[in-house]
């Protein structure tokens, strides 16, 4: 019936970010930004199509350092006090506004949206994850398994073990908290080093996404592109990103985010507004801060326009719609050419929609029902769902890549953050040589000492801290949590090495930094 499939693919991360010592802690809005604009908006979008019997299939990940903060006690108490200053502050806007009616009337969105956000997150219990399992066991999400701490494994070459304690930590929290095997992996930044298929197959893992370059400089030349899938020599498939769909929504010049119509993501009123009045929504030091309440679209000058919320969906339809054309023609056009199905695979980082592109969310449902109804040619997918359809594909060794800058490694090893790589691969080969000393410790102090030091140099191995050094952006954050964890780790080693274990402070660091509290150290061999 249909000519091709298309494989949507939405990757949630976020790095472990928790800081019980303080009682308002900036960087931990990065959670409660995402769980407001995205991940409550997509569990909310899947529900109604669900409801409006809409089949439709979407991939996703979840990372276990994002699954662990959503499912933190502390965090929950935290997001619950932020959601309700919002509420309050929107209450404010709505009383100041009262003369400037196009204001007015987003502020009273903001109230709907916020409010809805805090109704749905009391109706799971406060447990967004929950919400995502649900949607997988009524089959129409599937969650795909990723690395511990997002650990970019391309620059771990030298240091084996640490690759496959990160993949092999990955898929134990997905079966702990989803109660079944992943099929699927996201490999952090799409980064593939021939050989770590291996470790995937080793791990039950049927499949992974690469960036496009990773297939198409493969060994032998890949006969279909990266329009079918292909096995590695381990057996384990590959699929890889289409550029066409993917520049159409992240291209900054001929991505749909940037249209005239799209609210603007940088202007809000935590910096447009009298600071006395703005002030007790911000940072307790006074530090201007994003609230998330934006009242300008974009407009293409420095002259913004308020944001007219039915426009904004008006081009948010008409995207949908020339997306999915795109998408029909490409297909017809590969599937004359390659005289079979062809899969076009689009993968996004799921904080693109609702947060960065506010309208990417209300793109998305548009998108989904506009492919059920409005074509014929093809239809949606899941990469496991395709693999049982066609279970033959070309083998072939997929070359090293990412989808970070300039396609290699270069975005996460560079002048400003090469420096922590020796630090690094130190840690990894010190905590070899405590797995091999201590091959048999299962429970007591020691066994809690070498456990926590695993957490230490999992958290140190992030590949966002590179990541925002790079991008020199809350530099300063990244460079205290490398130090902060390999601090930590190297304490740890030598108090185990010289039998010193101080069990306060350790108890206090397994408060602080309490991801994985299954973890097993031996698993780092």
């Amino acid at each position: 019936m249909y000519k091709g499939y298309l494989c949507l693919v939405l990757h949630g991360h976020l790095p472990f970010v928790r800081h019980p010592e303080c009682d308002y802690f900036l960087e931990e809005n990065w959670l409660y930004e995402a769980i407001t604009e995205t991940y409550i908006p997509l569990i909310l979008m899947m529900e109604r199509l669900i409801n409006d019997k809409i089949d439709f299939k979407l991939t996703m990940s979840l990372t276990p350092s994002l699954i662990y903060m959503l499912k933190d006690s502390l965090l929950q108490e935290r997001y619950l006090r932020h959601i309700n200053k919002l509420i309050e502050l929107c209450h404010k806007e709505i009383e100041r506004t009262r003369w400037q009616p196009p204001f007015q009337k987003l502020a009273l969105m903001y109230l709907d949206r916020f409010s809805l956000a805090y109704q749905t997150f009391e109706r799971y219990k406060r447990d967004l994850v929950s919400a995502f399992k649900s949607l997988q066991e009524k089959g129409v999400l599937e969650i795909i398994a990723s690395c511990a701490t997002h650990g970019y494994l391309p620059l771990m070459e030298l240091t084996p073990p640490s690759a496959r304690a990160q993949i092999k930590v990955g898929v134990m929290v997905y079966e702990q908290i989803f109660a079944r095997k992943p099929k699927g992996f996201w490999l952090p930044e799409c980064g593939y080093l021939p050989g770590h298929d291996y470790i995937l197959k080793d791990c039950g893992i049927k499949y992974f996404f690469t960036e496009i370059h990773g297939i198409l400089h493969g060994v032998p030349r890949p006969k279909y592109g990266v329009y079918a899938p292909v096995y590695c020599k381990s057996g384990v498939a590959c699929f890889g990103r289409d550029w066409e769909s993917a520049k159409q929504v992240w291209s900054s010049i001929e991505g749909y985010p940037g249209d005239y119509w799209y609210r603007e993501f940088y202007r809000d009123i935590g910096y447009d507004l009298d600071f006395d009045y703005i002030k007790p929504y911000i940072h307790p030091d006074g530090i201007r801060i994003n609230t998330g309440i934006k009242y300008y679209r974009i407009t293409g000058s420095e002259d913004k326009q308020p944001y007219e919320p039915e426009k904004a969906a008006e081009k948010a339809s008409e995207h949908a719609g020339n997306f999915m054309f795109n998408r029909e023609r490409q297909i017809e056009y590969l599937y004359g050419f390659l005289n079979k199905k062809p899969i076009v695979v689009a993968p996004y980082d799921a904080e693109l929609f609702g947060h960065w592109w506010f309208e990417g969310i209300m793109w998305l449902d548009y998108l989904i029902r506009k492919i059920k109804f409005d074509q014929n040619i093809f239809t949606l997918v899941t990469a496991s769902d395709y693999l049982l359809e066609n279970p033959r594909n070309q083998v072939i060794t997929p070359s090293l890549s990412s989808w970070g800058w300039k396609g290699y490694n270069e975005m996460w090893l560079q002048g400003v953050n090469d420096w922590i790589y020796r630090h690094l691969h130190k840690a990894s080969e010190r905590m070899t040589e405590l797995v091999k000393l201590y091959p048999n410790e299962n429970d007591g102090l020691l066994k809690r000492a070498l456990d926590q030091a695993l957490r230490e140099l999992l958290l140190a191995q992030s590949s966002d801290w590179a990541f925002i050094m790079g991008t020199g952006t809350h530099t300063s954050y990244a460079v205290r949590r490398i130090k902060e964890h390999i601090l930590r780790f190297t304490t740890l080693y030598e108090q185990i090495k010289f039998h010193s274990i101080d069990p306060v402070w350790l108890s206090e660091i397994e408060e602080r930094d309490n991801i994985f509290p299954q973890i097993d150290y031996r698993v780092h061999q």
